[in-house]
């Protein structure tokens, strides 16, 4: 009997060293996928990528920091604030990304300028998600990505009362289209609907957007966003809920 409870034993403990063997190998070869590394835009987008990013949230010296390493051109913004909306509007973290180095895609209009945070989940959905989207959809890379800009100081849906918009905080973008390469145009408010390449690309970079922002809007979700994908980076803890529709 106690030969028995022995060899339970032994093999209980061997079961517990192979997992957690397993468990320090897969760290080491995907740190992306797990809630306790440092994050780092040269790895692939992981598990919990999107709470890091988000978690860069009134850390500027830190997210620049890793923009630097990325190879990623930008511009460092002044800080803003605003008397709007009781004092509540403003940011100290902007950035202003730029095309080369790293990135091959603009934004129109010119000088786009968001929260650092928003800035390096652009990059990354730049590199892995909408130039991947768009060779397998149309074979050429996306060129330039059309906008309705970030800061805006208001409240969400522009009412007069309640909670304050991410834009007012420049820790929002919302994309309205997207310039390939060769010339060709798409856009969310005529392409979102159908069962074409467009709409199929559209529900990809989308569908990739939620790995890397907080909260995700699109047509989906309401009529306000039927022309646009709302891509925010709103801090709500580590294990916060995360929007995507």
């Amino acid at each position: 009997m106690r030969l028995l409870r022995f060899v339970r034993t032994l093999l209980v403990l061997g079961v517990a060293t192979f997992a957690a063997l397993l468990l320090y190998g897969y760290a080491r070869s995907h740190p992306e996928d797990l809630p306790w590394t440092a994050l780092d835009l040269s790895q692939p987008v992981g598990l919990f990528t999107g709470r890091k990013l988000a978690g860069l949230g009134g850390e500027g010296p830190r997210c620049r920091a890793l923009l630097d390493r990325a190879g990623v051109e930008y511009t460092a913004l002044p800080p803003r604030g605003s008397r709007g909306a009781g004092g509540q509007c403003g940011y100290e973290d902007g950035v202003r990304l730029r095309r080369g180095g790293a990135l091959a895609i603009d934004y129109r209009p010119e000088g786009l300028g968001t929260s650092c945070p928003v800035a390096a989940a652009l990059a990354l959905w730049e590199w892995h998600v909408v130039q991947p989207a768009a060779l397998a959809h149309f074979g050429e890379e996306v060129a330039s990505i059309d906008h309705f800009g970030s800061y805006s100081c208001r409240r969400l849906y522009g009412r007069a009362e309640g909670a304050m918009s991410e834009h007012a905080a420049a820790n929002a973008v919302d994309i309205a289209g997207f310039r390939l390469a060769g010339g060709g145009r798409i856009t969310i408010a005529r392409d979102w609907r159908g069962d074409g390449p467009e709409a199929a690309f559209l529900r990809d970079v989308r569908d990739g957007a939620c790995r890397l922002y907080a909260t995700v809007l699109s047509p989906d979700y309401n009529q306000a966003h039927a022309d646009h994908l709302h891509l925010d980076q709103a801090r709500r803890g580590a294990m916060g809920w995360r929007g995507c529709r």
